[in-house]
């Protein structure tokens, strides 16, 4: 692949910052059909599919001076386009969230080889990053959001106020929604992880 050789996520993000529309052309044209597939996965609304990728590039470019890429910049526009088609849900109440969760991982199973790579690659670092959460907020994260207890279990369990669990949940959502490097909402990350 020329684009490979020819260019680097770190140059690429550095040409966006520097205000280098040619840069944006350059990632659109590499990457727009990865974002459109990984929407068509989960929507299977063309036009919808179409939106959504727009609003991703538009929102690169606002946001360039700013961009942090600290996984991969496949990664990065694959992990924003889902967040947006989870927006579009949010915003389209009609479309049940349970629905599209509880089919969640079937569509990534059955998605193209590329698609599986890099939700592979967000679990890996989304599990790095709780792993670098401070013990205890740790230990509550992963009994609220692998474990399925509601706050009031865990309080229970670690002899901890609930105030204190809730405490630690918002931290590591916090931490974790920073880490990511992408704009999306505490809503998002919660349903996403549990």
């Amino acid at each position: 692949m020329a684009f490979v050789n020819k260019y680097n996520d770190i140059d690429l993000v550095k040409r966006l910052q520097e205000n280098e529309e040619e840069a944006l052309t350059i990632i659109y044209k590499e990457y727009w059909e990865i974002m459109y597939l990984a929407a068509y996965n989960l929507v299977k609304d063309r036009s919808v599919c179409e939106d959504i990728v727009q609003e991703v590039f538009i929102s690169l470019w606002q946001r360039r001076e700013k961009l942090q890429i600290k996984v991969s910049l496949k990664s990065y526009l694959y992990t924003s386009t889902v967040y947006k088609v989870y927006d579009h849900f949010d915003k389209n109440k009609k479309m049940l969230k349970g629905e599209l969760f509880d089919n969640f991982e079937n569509k990534i199973e059955t998605s193209n080889p590329e698609t599986k790579l890099m939700h592979e690659e967000l679990i890996h670092h989304l599990d790095s990053i709780i792993d670098t959460l401070p013990d205890k907020c740790k230990e509550v994260y992963k009994l609220s959001r692998e474990n399925m207890l509601s706050n009031k279990e865990i309080a229970e369990q670690l002899n901890i106020s609930q105030r204190t669990v809730e405490g630690h949940i918002s931290k590591a959502l916090k931490i974790l929604k920073e880490s990511l490097g992408v704009a999306v909402s505490i809503e998002f990350i919660t349903l996403f992880l549990k």
